[in-house]
């Protein structure tokens, strides 16, 4: 169900999560590419495919889904995967940024920014993203630490003020749910760039996020389950009538272990934009059960 004190908060660009979980140090397995979800009978995946095809030619927008299912292996899209603005979901990235380590390495975040990181992530707070957009070098640092991780897809705004918007630019960063993915498996797993004390931060920030917030990725997952995510939502016209939805995420337990990013575009409202991520990912939860 969808949090009341969701509808009307215009001013954030928002994301939500569940309670702290202790981080996996394991390497995530390498994916392939199936138009369905592997790790679930044959029957399954066909309904799956059905469900989900049926939820996407119900809703107005685009709808853009991308899930890797850990247990497999096996990484499965719905939609046509073309690059949407991101809103709140570039807190991830910018976090991930500052933390990514350098050829000299970057010095650890100081007593204050970590203070702006809690604000952004688990408040949603945009000053707090602006400032750590600016320390992270703003477009063109972010843009040098995405091209070292391979974010093909991903390119961060030119601008935080941009000519008649009335939002922090940053949130129009546009990205694909693979390329999303891809920034996850960065974070929370043995990558390059990240050591394991800042992968279990960041994974300890989005894990515990304003409970009024969890909406999208965790739609039907049962608290017994741990979940690390970061939504967005965000008005692109005066009129309210074209919003930006997004939620991109982590859930593991009750036999499921899969990262997931659903984006959409072009929304009516604010709120059905959020029910349309909710009817999905909640199916995803259920079809990818062993």
């Amino acid at each position: 169900m969808i949090a009341l004190s969701l509808v009307g908060l215009r001013l954030w660009l928002n994301y939500s999560t569940t309670s702290p979980r202790s981080i996996s140090t394991s390497t995530a397995p390498s994916a392939t590419t199936s138009s369905v979800p592997m790790h679930v009978t044959p029957s399954e995946q066909s309904q799956l495919k059905q469900t989900i095809d049926a939820i996407l030619e119900s809703r107005v927008g685009a709808i853009e889904v991308a899930v890797e299912n850990l247990n497999s292996g096996v990484t499965s899209t719905f939609g046509p995967q073309n690059p949407q603005d991101e809103a709140s979901v570039v807190k991830v990235n910018i976090l991930a940024a500052l933390l990514a380590k350098s050829p000299t390495s970057n010095p650890p975040l100081t007593a204050p920014m970590r203070e702006l990181a809690q604000e952004m992530i688990v408040a949603s707070d945009n000053n707090a993203a602006t400032s750590l957009w600016t320390a992270a070098g703003g477009s063109d640092g972010i843009a040098a630490v995405n091209r070292r991780i391979g974010l093909t897809s991903t390119t961060p705004s030119p601008c935080v003020q941009c000519s008649g918007f009335p939002w922090p630019g940053w949130g129009l960063t546009t990205t694909t749910p693979l390329d999303q993915l891809k920034l996850l498996r960065e974070i929370f797993f043995d990558g390059a760039f990240m050591n394991s004390v800042d992968r279990a931060y960041q994974l300890q920030l989005m894990e515990s996020v304003l409970p009024s917030e969890r909406w999208g990725v965790s739609s039907g997952v049962p608290s017994t389950a741990a979940v690390a995510l970061k939504n967005g939502w965000l008005p692109l016209n005066d009129a309210d009538t074209d919003w930006q939805i997004n939620s991109v995420g982590w859930v593991r337990g009750n036999g499921r272990d899969y990262l997931i990013a659903l984006f959409s575009t072009g929304n009516p409202s604010e709120v059905y934009g959020i029910q349309t991520l909710d009817a999905v990912s909640a199916q995803i939860w259920e079809h990818l059960g062993s």
